[in-house]
């Protein structure tokens, strides 16, 4: 269940997370007033937090959610709901305006936390060098955005076309599940209600911008746990929306599925058409811990004739692809890092599932051979 500190806020009580200002006057009987304002912050990590505010004679309400840049925000009710990209304290404005706008306001300043991530230092952790190889690409994500030039953010439920992603999913992929900060980029998935799901999570891809034909991917991660959560790194052929899937091939680096014990075993695959769609799996189980309690690397290595699966640098699954029933390998794949939540192979979220939940990825770094 979702825990949170609740901030209540008046003329007559102070509370230690806000204070607050209010300012207006009322000489018009048509002027509103009464202007009351209660504030939710999730202390969760999901950067969350409830506005409610109510007022005598208000024609409506509007909110500055004190972030540069960002326009305040207007309703009829008084209910607001906004999620803040980064963690620190804001200044934020509520003003009930009336018929003749006139308005009174209420100021207070929020602390939005959360939780502690696990340290980027912990983990394995591999080179920026290899022998007889050159790095063609690398993001460390160190700015405090992603970076346009290679990513972008798949949003909505894959409707109308392929709702559910093609896989029964549940979640509602939005940007604001995903940030980057202090060199990690994050992507999270909540318990919430957008756009008809109940669940929101986030998705990112290099479609488009980057691609990666042969050669070695380093992705360094934390995952999330949870009954009902499915993480992935995986690619598909840039070629996708022009043949379709399987035909334009699949590499799952990465995936795992949450609940029941699993989260100690990641899973590699591959998947392609020959009459058919026909895959290629191999799973590798930690020998102790689980996948979130540290960072670990999630590589492959793509040549010509085979592509071999690592964990921590530990070869655990290898495919030949140097017939002509696998061509689709022969050619360039673009990269995709998601969070999904249910779906036919990880089931539904239960009681047990905590939310919200994150994959954390430090580093991707792609290497080709000299």
């Amino acid at each position: 269940m979702k825990c949170f500190y609740y901030f209540f806020c008046c003329i007559f009580l102070l509370s230690a997370a806000c204070s607050e200002n209010s300012s207006g006057s009322a000489n018009n009987p048509d002027d509103p007033t009464d202007l009351m304002l209660d504030v939710i912050v999730y202390d969760d990590g999901s950067g969350t937090v409830v506005f409610n505010a109510s007022a005598q004679k208000v024609s409506y309400y509007q909110l500055d959610v004190g972030v540069s840049g960002v326009e305040p925000i207007t309703n009829e009710t008084g209910y607001f709901e906004y999620t803040y990209k980064d963690f620190g304290t804001y200044q934020i404005e509520m003003r009930a305006v009336g018929v003749t706008g006139r308005y009174l306001k209420k100021e207070k300043t929020i602390t939005v936390v959360s939780d502690e991530p696990v340290p980027v230092g912990v983990g394995y952790s591999t080179p920026l060098e290899y022998e007889g190889m050159k790095l063609v690409w690398n993001d460390e994500f160190n700015a405090n955005q992603l970076n346009g030039t290679y990513w972008s953010h798949d949003i909505g439920t894959g409707c109308p076309d392929l709702c559910g992603w093609g896989n029964n999913e549940l979640q509602t992929y939005r940007e604001q599940n995903t940030w980057v900060r202090d060199g990690v980029v994050t992507l999270q998935a909540r318990k919430e209600e957008f756009d008809g799901r109940l669940y929101t999570s986030g998705k990112i891809v290099t479609r488009n911008k980057f691609a990666v034909h042969y050669g070695r991917v380093d992705i360094r991660a934390t995952l999330p746990e949870g009954q009902g959560i499915w993480p992935a790194l995986w690619m598909l052929g840039t070629n996708q929306s022009s043949i379709g899937w399987p035909k334009c091939g699949e590499i799952d680096i990465m995936e795992m599925v949450g609940g029941q014990g699993r989260e100690n075993t990641v899973s590699a695959n591959a998947f392609w058409y020959d009459n058919g769609t026909v895959d290629n799996p191999k799973t590798y189980t930690l020998s102790e811990g689980i996948f979130a309690d540290e960072f670990h690397v999630f590589s492959i290595i793509w040549d010509e004739e085979k592509i071999r699966y690592f964990v921590d640098d530990i070869q655990y699954h290898s495919i030949s692809i140097n017939v002509e029933s696998r061509s689709e390998f022969q050619l360039p794949f673009y990269l995709i890092f998601n969070v999904a939540v249910g779906g036919n192979w990880p089931g539904s979220p239960d009681e047990t599932t905590s939310f919200p939940t994150q994959m954390q990825v430090d580093y991707i770094r792609v290497f080709e051979q000299l």
